[in-house]
């Protein structure tokens, strides 16, 4: 996530987290259906179309990164050295994020998701997604010229090895495994 550097944008950046820290506590402490929009505002001590200035859906709470996230993955395509392949790219930052996201401290985090269908299904259309974000990035780089199906499918693969990694044993070894399968089935587009 950038700085923000400004006045107003560092203050605005402290009340989403504020916001984001806030409803986390309150899902992780009570449950997820248990807790509503203004119970989490009124503890934030904002206003709730403040809170909804800063998130779009009581979902978003919890996935507050997303953006980010979703950049982060874009940047490993379109932020290659010159020259550099793809799908090691692809690796590396898939790798940098399941090792955030199974870190000491994620497991109640994905409790959390994992007991929740609402929080579910909002994951995986967040993977969606990215994994279109992705495809896009792929596509509009005239160096990596395949086919629009080809693009969306490795994309969709990278994305997914993030989610069975985060079910594996070892998810790191689960993302190399996934992504030896990516590597070859890009040699052979």
């Amino acid at each position: 996530m950038t700085v923000p550097t400004g006045r107003r944008e560092r203050k605005k950046a402290a009340t989403r987290q504020n916001i984001a820290e806030t409803a986390l506590r309150l899902f992780l402490e009570r449950g997820y259906e248990a807790v509503g929009i203004r119970d989490v505002a009124a503890e934030a001590d904002v206003a709730v179309t403040t809170l909804f200035s800063h998130f779009a859906s009581k979902e978003a709470l919890v996935f507050e990164q997303d953006a980010d996230f979703e950049q982060r993955l874009t940047q490993a395509v379109t932020g290659r050295a010159p020259n550099e392949p793809l799908i090691p790219a692809l690796h590396r930052e898939i790798l940098a994020l399941v090792r955030h996201c199974t870190a000491d401290g994620a497991a109640p985090i994905w409790r959390l998701i994992d007991s929740s269908p609402a929080l579910r299904v909002y994951e995986e259309s967040m993977r969606l997604r990215h994994a279109e974000s992705v495809a896009a990035a792929i596509a509009a780089d005239p160096e990596l010229a395949q086919t629009t199906t080809a693009c969306r499918a490795i994309a969709r693969f990278a994305i997914d090895a993030f989610s069975l990694a985060r079910e594996a044993t070892d998810p790191e070894a689960a993302v190399d495994e996934v992504f030896l399968m990516i590597d070859a089935a890009w040699k052979a587009t």
